[in-house]
C-alpha cells in the first residue's frame, strides 16, 4: 500500500493504553467478537442484524479508515457515505431522465467476506504483509458466528459503509463503462442502484448485465434482490432513495409522505401526538426543508409559522 506500517500506525494512536504489543495483538485476535447485537425490525417484514463495536474498537476502525481513505479508490458513481454526496444529491442526477430501473442487493453487508476485500486490495495494486492483514481483517470484520469462523462486515461499524465502497470499485467501474456507452445514468448508494436514461428498451438488459458483473468479480456471494427489481418511467411514479421526482422533474417527498406529514402536525395542534411521533416529525421537516422547502413553507401558511417553529424547536 505505501510505506506506512499499519500495526505501528494504529499503536501510535494511543486509542488504548497497551502495556506491551503482546496486548495489542491479543486484543485484535478477540476484535471479531467484541460487537453488541441487537434486532430492529425491517420497513417491510422481519428485522435487521445490527452489530456495533466496542468503543475502543470503533476508534481503531475509524483510524484504519483514514488511513484508507488516502489509498483505497472510490468510483464516482457511488453517492453514499462519500462527502459532499448524500439522497438529494443522487436524486437530482436522475431527475431529467424518462425511465427508471432500480435494482438492490440481498444482504450487502453481510455478504462481503475477507476473501472479497483481499481480492479488491488484489485488484487495486495494494499489498499488506501478512501480519497487516490479521490486523486488518480481525478489526473490521465481525465473527457472528461462536460456532463458525466465518467473518463478515457488520451493520453498525463505522468502517463498514467505506469498506464496502471500495470493495465495489472494480463493479462500479465496469457497470459505469457499461452505461456509459448506453446512454445510461447509472449511480450506486450502498446496496441501492439506480438506472435511468431516456431511450426506450434500453434498461432491460441492466439486470443480465450486473447479475453477470457480480459473478465475475464476487462468485456466488454478492446477490440481486430479485424482489427490490422495479422498472418505472415518467408515466408512473419515478422514486431515488426515498425521494419522489414528479412529472416536472422537481425533488419531492411524494403525495402520501406530505398527507402523513399533515396528519401529524393536526395531532401536535390537538396536543394528541406521541413522543415517538413528535420526534419523527421534528426530523422530517429538516428533511423536508433540505428536499422540497416549498411544502415546508406551505405547511407554515397552513398552520402558522409559530407552530412549524414549536414543532421544530420542541416546545
Amino acid at each position: 500500500m505505501s510505506k506506512v506500517d499499519v500495526i505501528e500506525y494504529l499503536i501510535s494512536k494511543k486509542i488504548h493504553n497497551f502495556e506491551s504489543k503482546k496486548e495489542f495483538f491479543l486484543f485484535f485476535g478477540e476484535a471479531p467478537k467484541k460487537y453488541k447485537r441487537y434486532e430492529i425490525p425491517k420497513r417491510t417484514s422481519g428485522t435487521r442484524t445490527i452489530a456495533q463495536p466496542i468503543r475502543e474498537l470503533k476508534d481503531y476502525q475509524r483510524a484504519l479508515i483514514k488511513l484508507f481513505q488516502q489509498y483505497f479508490p472510490i468510483h464516482n458513481s457511488c453517492v453514499a457515505y462519500v462527502k459532499g454526496k448524500d439522497i438529494k444529491k443522487n436524486a437530482e442526477i436522475h431527475a431529467k431522465n424518462i425511465y427508471f430501473l432500480k435494482m438492490d442487493f440481498t444482504e450487502f453487508f453481510n455478504s462481503i467476506t475477507p476473501k472479497i476485500f483481499w481480492n479488491a486490495c488484489d485488484r487495486a495494486g495494494i499489498e499488506f504483509d501478512w501480519l497487516e492483514k490479521e490486523i486488518i481483517e480481525k478489526a473490521v470484520f465481525w465473527k457472528p458466528n461462536k460456532y463458525s469462523n466465518k467473518l463478515i462486515l457488520s451493520i453498525g461499524a463505522p468502517s463498514s459503509p467505506f469498506i464496502s465502497n471500495f470493495i465495489m470499485f472494480s463493479f462500479d467501474c465496469e457497470i459505469a463503462q457499461y452505461c456509459e456507452e448506453q446512454g445510461i445514468t447509472y449511480t450506486r448508494y450502498a446496496d441501492d442502484m439506480t438506472f435511468s436514461t431516456n431511450t426506450p428498451n434500453s434498461l432491460f438488459c441492466m439486470p443480465d448485465t450486473v447479475r453477470n458483473v457480480l459473478i465475475k468479480f464476487y462468485g456466488n456471494t454478492i446477490k440481486i434482490n430479485h424482489l427490490k427489481t422495479v422498472f418505472s418511467s415518467k408515466k408512473h411514479n419515478r422514486h431515488v432513495t426515498g425521494i419522489t421526482i414528479t412529472n416536472d422533474d422537481e425533488l419531492s417527498i411524494g403525495r402520501a409522505k406530505k398527507r402523513y406529514i399533515k396528519h401529524l402536525v393536526h395531532k401536535f395542534i390537538e396536543e394528541k401526538i406521541s413522543l415517538e411521533d413528535l420526534n419523527y416529525l421534528r426530523g422530517y421537516l429538516g428533511f423536508i426543508k433540505y428536499v422540497e422547502p416549498i411544502f415546508l413553507i406551505n405547511l407554515e401558511k397552513k398552520y402558522t409559522q409559530n407552530v412549524i417553529q414549536r414543532i421544530r424547536v420542541g416546545n
